[in-house]
């Protein structure tokens, strides 16, 4: 018998091929054992292997660094369809961009336990996988009863580590107290398991409160008829800031809606960006303004616009090169203790999109050719319309560039985003009467432009002196096309 070796079975050559080999299955809740049995002659050894055929979770992945959550948009595959590793099994909507989410195993997409439109936090299942085509009718028992004895495996990512709270989830099922055919499996926390030890109770007589019914410290505790360790007490929330207190009393305070009034959730978006600016909140910042005359800037515009050259790569190219002179505009604070230098000029730029706002990030601004820099920023506008960012598309940024000059606005603040030292607001290129230093009067085209800074790092002086450099690259633009 030759050697046959995977991930799942491992099996050793016999040396006597005359053997007669025969199998029995055993089916339990969480696990199918095959044993084979060899029947040689009485010279040899008896061998036995078993081999474990798993059913696998599918868990929502965290496709960025804010994402708590996320909605299924669509599932590629259908129940009881074939799989490949590597094939895209569902498209997944996190708090930015749609992402297609891949299989680490070949096998069969036997249940999907979230349905397209429906949401499910981090580290949830959202389907199962069987390694065979038999399992598969198995694997739809255990999505229907929601068991909690299955033996199970991350397919994309793993969950986070379970601590002794239970983690935030969205329609958990209910923990199980009892299995009827068989033996049930107790999954438990490894400090439920050494309390349950110390406390001498049994633990197989616990009914788990933690997601897909782990048994968790404090049901050991209760089961035990003790107080909670404060380890597993959460620790006291802190005081509410006067923002949060002011916040708080606000939305008591609130009229109610008015007739045929209707209440929208947040999308995915909404919720990240009205995280991002609850967040900023606690920044100090401070705002200065400085005039700019775009004559010079206009005409260089009416040259290239025809090579695929935009205003908002034009804008983003003097930005960069201001920086790469007044590197502390670009530095970044994101602990309250220090701040950092950034290595590369990452100039984000503020899209508007369909039910919310996303900053696709151009990378190496101050670096680039015009040309490509312009024929990368299409690239990355047609990927957020789609909602098809990478997260380092749109989480790398360094300093942030918002435009409303196309809508006719000609001044406005912007709020900064945590982690940047600095966000630019643009206003609309307008005839403007000026005059010069002997007093003659002449009209020019201005723009007002205003910036937004973290004042723990950057000081007035700094915003000032990059506002002129700005200002001077603006004037005289020869420099942006070389």
């Amino acid at each position: 018998m030759a050697v046959a070796s995977s991930s799942f079975l491992s099996t050793t050559s016999l040396t006597n091929s005359k053997s007669n080999i025969s199998f029995a299955s055993s089916v339990s809740p969480s696990l199918r054992s095959v044993v084979f049995r060899s029947t040689i002659p009485a010279t040899s050894h008896r061998r036995s292997m078993t081999v474990r055929s798993k059913i696998r979770e599918i868990f929502m992945p965290a496709l960025s660094s804010t994402m708590t959550e996320g909605k299924i948009v669509s599932w590629i595959k259908t129940e009881g369809e074939k799989l490949a590793k590597g094939e895209s099994v569902v498209v997944v909507e996190s708090d930015k961009a749609d992402m297609d989410v891949e299989t680490f195993y070949d096998g069969y997409l036997a249940a999907i336990v979230v349905g397209e439109g429906e949401t499910a936090p981090v580290g949830a299942a959202i389907g199962l996988l069987a390694e065979t085509e038999a399992e598969i009718e198995e694997a739809k028992t255990k999505a229907a009863s929601k068991s909690s004895s299955s033996v199970v495996e991350a397919v994309v990512p793993s969950p986070p580590p379970v601590t002794s709270s239970p983690a935030p989830a969205i329609a958990q099922p209910a923990p199980v107290t009892a299995v009827a055919d068989g033996p049930r499996k107790t999954v438990a926390t490894p400090y439920a398991k050494k309390l349950a030890k110390q406390h001498k109770v049994d633990i197989g007589s616990i009914a788990g409160t933690g997601p897909f019914g782990r048994i968790t410290a404090s049901d050991v505790e209760t089961a035990a008829g003790i107080a909670p360790t404060k380890s597993s007490v959460a620790p006291p929330p802190p005081p509410p800031t006067p923002v949060a207190a002011k916040a708080a009393t606000t939305t008591t305070n609130l009229p109610p809606l008015l007739p045929d009034s209707s209440i929208v959730p947040f999308t995915a978006m909404q919720s990240a960006v009205s995280k991002n600016m609850i967040e900023s909140l606690s920044v100090p910042t401070f705002r200065v303004g400085y005039p700019v005359n775009t004559d010079a800037l206009d005409a260089l515009y009416e040259k290239v616009k025809p090579k695929g050259v935009t205003m908002t790569a034009l804008l983003a190219k003097a930005a960069g090169m201001a920086l790469a002179q007044h590197p502390v505009v670009n530095a970044s604070c994101k602990d309250g203790k220090s701040f950092s230098y950034n290595s590369n000029i990452n100039i984000a730029v503020a899209v508007a999109i369909h039910g919310g706002l996303i900053t696709p990030v151009l990378q190496d601004a101050d670096k680039l050719d015009l040309y490509l820099l312009s024929q990368k920023w299409k690239e990355l506008v047609g990927k957020a319309r789609s909602k098809q960012l990478q997260p380092h598309e749109y989480n790398s940024g360094t300093f942030t560039l918002s435009n409303l000059g196309m809508f006719g606005v000609d001044r406005f603040d912007a709020i900064l985003p945590p982690g940047q030292g600095a966000i630019m607001a643009v206003g609309a290129s307008k005839p403007t009467v000026v005059a010069d230093k002997d007093g003659f009067f002449s009209v020019k085209n201005t723009m007002l432009v205003n910036v937004t800074a973290d004042h723990r790092i950057v000081y007035g002086a700094d915003l000032a002196a990059f506002l002129q450099t700005f200002a001077k690259i603006i004037e005289n633009p020869d420099s942006l096309t070389l």
